[in-house]
């Protein structure tokens, strides 16, 4: 036996130096087919292993491989090349331009080594993200991601709670909260914000992008597919993975300016200017910088990339010009939101990207991460005194207490304030792991990856009314989100079964926590022994120590993923996902996946599947109370939790997860080397999705008295809650047309992308407690509300990007087409659905939006004015195009009857208008 052990120690030692012995060292230099520059960053890797690395500044790389090895030579925008070493110790390779990357390998959506990606089996787009933000203002991945994707959708939000310091994104018209994000390919943990009052995705979650730097980026995938069964809860309408750099020794940095020239509606140039609060003429400022350098580590391909990035971007102020009643462009004066725009923000993040192959083994050390810092400033609701005169600091005579700086009079004579909504995002992540190889090609990744996230509110310039002017800043308390992942992933690929088949299996652990801190007392309690004066801070009251969360739960997974090439024309996709939550329960998803070589460039691909996203521990768990005051009786209204007395009472069930039904067909077809096509149709069934219901009233004598009851033994005169409400359909069609042409120094790109998606509501699942008369059934969900989620995108959303290079030189323009959007004001509140009375008083109208379709128009230049230096400038909608005036035509009185009771609500492009921009960018 001592020999037997002798043996195997012996061997363990000197089979390393053995396959180390079989190595050389490969160098070479890799330049660009066009111009013979050199090519920095490019990713240089072995065939079949983990082992890898990138060019330098000056093109040159050099890595530890066998004389019979492959290397696989990549870069964004360039034909990936595969070149055999056959005994050699130097390789020189060009590199062809191709920048459409139709033969690029995707590894989103499979568990094999990857496939191009016009050969895949479902949708698959890859974006560009260093070169998409170079020619473009837009700050966020969000927002460079809605002018990039056919069926990604993000609509930038002003004056909703907080809706409007996050940036959540939606895919095929779905929710924020139904697309599963990754970063390299593992789970990314979503914010502790829920979208409650937002005008977008209200009840949702989901990943804030904007605490990712752009710079680490080298591309995002999005796969436009259910993927519950492959990748876990959440995949229902589809996939998002950022794949993070990896290039060393090559340092780039940009410094970016922006800055929205709108003279159609900033407040500054209104004729009734001095009731509003403005910027300059050019408002909304911003500044990115941002770094990335990587660093060689070891002699085999290890690397360590680190990307940092600072951002800083001013308010907007945004109110009609013209009061004139018979101007259609005019509207009345704005008092419910005179500050109306976006907030500013100021950020920044640290990210890095990490592999280490250890020595004479096939094992890779890698972890990934970052830390991300946002302060958020906006203004809230307008506070008037001739409308609401409690919420100001008054003395005994009932006179305002002037407190310079925060109250502002008007012409007119009418005293008002803005309250400030302030928070403070603060979010951190980190991933380890290990990958390599067993035996006879045996392929694993072991791995942990833990985020957080806290969101910390706070009230600047306000008041709790009740406490007089003492205190105008105020701690409101917050929310947490942690989220632990633990997963085991194993894949084999068996090339003499079939043409080829792959095996992937594995499990994960994952634990969640969600916390709700209270904020500080003036920022909730009423100090008035009258309960004449407001409660709390104005603007966003404080949670109280009744909100105090900390909930938590653990689920488990596991999974197998089949993919197989029946023959050379044939593949097929098998995956099964089981996962348990430690809270309400299991679930299991399927899906099969084909697609179909008819010719060498004309492929038939279709899907279908059952996919599922489990209720998230901030829909369960949130838990917000407002003071509400009526004569000296001071009551709450009261968010409820799902767990809480009341919700019970009220008859809602505990939640459970959403469930989906998908299906999608389509086809790619490259008719010519430079052009190439994607129609991908797809249909999206959602059963049970968690919503937010409308405010149900104590002193309502049509409820159920032990509802009522309940209500009233705790002190609330009015409660909310989250249901699983709804159920919906999605059909759409996604279609890329995608043509690019080299002649010699000239390159020609035009892109096109569109979007066509319709959705209906199947059903509302009314409580029975909740749903037995017309009125509470419009409570429950509103037409208003159902509206909202109906317009999550809009039915069309067609882009056209032709662009032209010459040499160092490109130009480019981008026509972006967002279809007709519908939705409801609140109405006057006295008929069941919304309406309004006109002007004239001689009818009811419905309180309706209608926004027409629109052509957003960018125009860029961009050129390389040295070998280390390339500069860009342009304008984002440079035709300076909103969306249609929000008013009901008749009833200009009720035109800010909306949400953010401003003109425009967060509908297509947004509020802003034209946006001007200048960029530059180093290379070393």
């Amino acid at each position: 036996m001592k020999k037997i052990l002798l043996f195997i120690l012996i061997m363990l030692t000197i089979t390393p130096l053995l396959v180390l012995a079989q190595k050389k060292t490969i160098t070479g230099t890799i330049t660009d087919a066009a111009n013979s520059a050199p090519m920095p960053g490019v990713s240089v890797h072995i065939k079949g292993s983990n082992l890898g690395t990138s060019t330098n500044a000056k093109g040159i790389f050099s890595i530890s491989a066998a004389a019979t090895d492959d290397l696989v030579i990549s870069y964004t925008g360039y034909k990936t090349l595969t070149v055999a070493i056959s005994g050699r110790s130097k390789i020189d390779i060009t590199l062809i331009s191709d920048v459409a990357q139709l033969n690029e390998v995707v590894l989103i959506g499979t568990r094999s080594a990857g496939r191009v990606k016009l050969e895949t089996a479902v949708p698959v787009d890859i974006v560009n993200v260093g070169k998409a933000a170079s020619v473009t203002g837009r700050m966020d991945i969000t927002d460079i991601l809605n002018y990039s994707a056919p069926s990604f959708n993000y609509n930038k939000q002003s004056g909703s709670d907080g809706a409007d310091h996050v940036e959540l994104g939606t895919l095929r018209g779905l929710g924020p909260d139904q697309t599963l994000v990754l970063v390299n390919g593992k789970r990314r943990h979503s914010t502790a914000f829920v979208s409650v009052f937002g005008t977008r995705g209200r009840g949702n979650s989901g990943v804030d992008l904007s605490s990712i730097p752009t710079a680490s980026i080298d591309r995002i995938e999005i796969l436009r597919d259910g993927a519950s069964a492959q990748y876990g809860s959440d995949a229902i309408a589809g996939v998002i993975n950022l794949v993070l750099k990896k290039t060393t020794g090559v340092f780039n940095a940009n410094v970016g300016y922006s800055g929205y020239y709108d003279p159609a509606f900033n407040s500054g140039k209104s004729v009734v200017a001095s009731q509003y609060p403005h910027g300059g003429a050019i408002d909304g400022n911003g500044i990115t910088i941002d770094a990335n350098y990587g660093l060689a580590l070891g002699k085999n391909g290890g690397f360590i990339n680190f990307t940092g990035d600072y951002a800083k971007n001013g308010k907007t102020f945004r109110q009609t010009h013209d009061t004139t009643t018979s101007n259609p462009k005019a509207l009345p004066i704005n008092p419910y939101r005179r500050a109306n725009g976006d907030g500013s923000a100021e950020s920044g993040t640290f990210f890095f990207n990490h592999e280490s192959p250890l020595a004479g083994t096939r094992t890779t050390l890698y972890s990934f991460g970052g830390y991300s810092y946002k302060a958020s400033d906006d203004y809230a609701f307008t506070r008037n005194f001739s409308g609401r005169p409690e919420r100001f600091p008054t003395d005994n005579s009932g006179n305002i207490i002037p407190v310079s700086g925060i109250i502002f009079t008007t012409p007119d004579g009418e005293s008002y304030y803005n309250p400030i909504i302030r928070t403070h995002n603060t979010d951190i992540a980190v991933a380890v792991g290990a990958k390599g190889t067993l035996g006879d090609a045996w392929d694993w990744d072991l791995s942990n990856n833990i985020g957080n996230n806290k969101f910390h509110f706070f009230g600047y310039k306000t008041f709790n009314a009740s406490l007089g002017t003492d205190k105008t800043n105020f701690d409101d308390g917050g929310s947490e989100f942690l989220q632990n992942t633990s997963n085991l992933n194993i894949n084999k690929h068996f090339g003499n079964v079939m043409q080829g088949l792959n095996l992937g299996f594995g499990g994960e652990y994952r634990y969640e926590r969600y916390k709700i801190f209270s904020g500080e007392e003036a920022s909730y309690k009423n100090y008035d022994p009258t309960g004449v004066k407001a409660a709390g801070s104005q603007g966003f009251p404080g949670y109280q120590p009744s909100d105090v969360v900390n909930a938590h739960r653990s689920v488990e997974g596991v999974y197998v993923d089949l993919e197989g090439d029946i023959t050379k024309q044939w593949l097929i996709d098998f995956a099964n996902r089981y996962e348990h939550y430690s809270d309400f329960g299991s679930n299991f998803n399927t899906k099969l996946a084909t697609r179909y070589k008819i010719t060498d460039n004309f492929n038939i691909r279709g899907s279908l599947g059952t996919g599922f996203r489990a209720p998230s521990l901030q829909q369960i768990n949130y838990s917000s109370t407002f003071t509400n005051v009526q004569g000296t009786v001071i009551s709450e209204v009261k968010i409820a939790p799902n767990y809480s007395p009341i919700t019970k009472a009220a008859g809602i069930p505990n939640l459970k997860q959403e469930k989906s039904k998908n299906a999608g067909l389509g086809f790619t077809f490259k008719p010519l080397p430079e052009l190439s096509f994607t129609v991908d149709g797809y249909y999206i069934k959602v059963n049970d999705r968690v919503v937010l219901s409308g405010q149900f009233s104590a002193d309502d004598d049509t409820l159920d008295p032990t509802f009522t009851n309940a209500l009233k033994n705790l002190h609330v005169s009015s409660a909310q809650f989250f249901a699983n409400a709804v159920n919906t359909t999605n059909k759409g069609l996604d279609v890329v047309i995608d043509y690019n042409k080299t002649i010699g120094a000239n390159r020609f790109r035009v892109l096109f992308t569109g979007n066509f998606q319709t959705m209906k509501i199947d059903k509302v699942n009314y409580p029975p407690i909740l749903g037995t008369t017309p009125a509470l059934r419009e409570t429950f969900l509103s037409e208003r509300e159902k509206k909202f989620i109906l317009a999550s995108a809009p039915p069309q959303k067609l882009s056209l990007n032709p662009e032209f290079s010459h040499k160092s030189f490109t130009v480019g323009t981008r026509f972006t087409y967002f279809g007709k959007v519908v939705i409801d004001g609140y109405g006057d509140g006295t008929t069941l659905t919304p309406t309004v009375p006109t002007d004239d008083g001689s009818a009811q109208l419905p309180d309706q939006y209608i926004y027409s379709g629109k052509v957003v128009s960018d125009l860029y230049f961009a050129y390389k004015v040295a070998k280390s230096v390339r500069v860009s400038i342009g304008a984002d909608n440079i035709f300076n195009v909103h969306p249609d005036l929000a008013y009901v035509k008749g009833a200009k009185g009720w035109a800010y009857n909306n949400e953010p009771s401003g003109p425009f609500d967060a509908v297509q492009m947004g509020e802003n208008g034209r946006r001007l921009f200048a960029r530059i960018g180093f290379t070393f």
